[in-house]
């Protein structure tokens, strides 16, 4: 069977709002742990696991109408595997996806600063440097990448929500930059003065970091899974779940 996918304007709806409701559950979970707790491990703890419980979330609700995405570079992947296929997203679409999820993760950032009576926006003075945060980053984006498509190439889409939480939930953990590994995120969380934040000079090799991580994770998926036929159709469990 041959899904036909929502319109553009809600399909861009859900990826804002989807963003949207991460960048505020990452953000206000930070901030209230910090008040809550002065213990870094028990911040930490509470940060990751609302972040992944918030992720497994939205992608099982929002995944059937935008293909859930909530990262840039996610939308990039699904691109990237699905340009022969006529199913995927077009170069235009990808482009207004990324726009609608940096315009919701920006605002999501500010409504949690505004819920914990902060500025809407601020400028977070938290430096994030150093090679070793960047080979977090790129380890962190990439088996992300790998993970999710290398469900989808192998008919296992449903199944994406909770491994993407799980994975995030371990890769916080994991790595020593605490796995943004998501552009728009990234470059919102400059806008919160709190414990999620990240200074704006530390933002440009985050993210380069991610996108070099994000490709090597397309690079590994047909060394590991295969290649796909171009004729053989996408599960509808799968496209459903990431592709537009």
């Amino acid at each position: 069977m041959t899904m036909i996918a929502p319109p553009l304007h809600r399909r861009l709806a859900a990826e804002a709002v989807g963003t949207a409701a991460l960048a505020a559950v990452v953000v206000g979970s930070g901030i209230r742990a910090t008040a809550l707790s002065p213990d870094l491990g028990v911040r930490f703890l509470a940060n990751v696991t609302a972040s992944a419980l918030a992720l497994v979330v939205l992608i099982a609700a929002l995944g059937p109408v935008s293909g859930g995405h909530f990262n840039p570079l996610v939308s990039v992947a699904a691109w990237w595997t699905e340009r022969h296929e006529g199913t995927g997203l077009t170069v235009r679409e990808l482009g207004v996806y990324a726009g609608a999820q940096l315009a919701g993760a920006i605002t999501g950032t500010g409504l949690a600063n505004l819920m914990f009576e902060r500025p809407f926006l601020q400028v977070s003075g938290q430096a994030r440097d150093g090679a070793h945060l960047w080979l977090a980053e790129a380890v962190a984006t990439g088996l992300l990448v790998l993970l999710v498509f290398g469900l989808v190439r192998t008919g296992r889409g449903r199944l994406v929500p909770a491994a993407v939480g799980l994975w995030i939930a371990a890769a916080c953990w994991a790595t020593s930059s605490g796995a943004f590994a998501n552009p728009a995120l990234t470059l919102a969380r400059m806008f919160t003065d709190s414990y999620t934040g990240i200074a704006a000079g530390s933002v440009p090799p985050f993210l380069l970091a991610q996108l070099l991580g994000a490709l090597v994770g397309l690079a590994l998926l047909p060394v590991l899974f295969g290649r796909r036929s171009r004729t053989a159709p996408v599960p509808d469990d799968a496209r459903e779940l990431v592709t537009g």
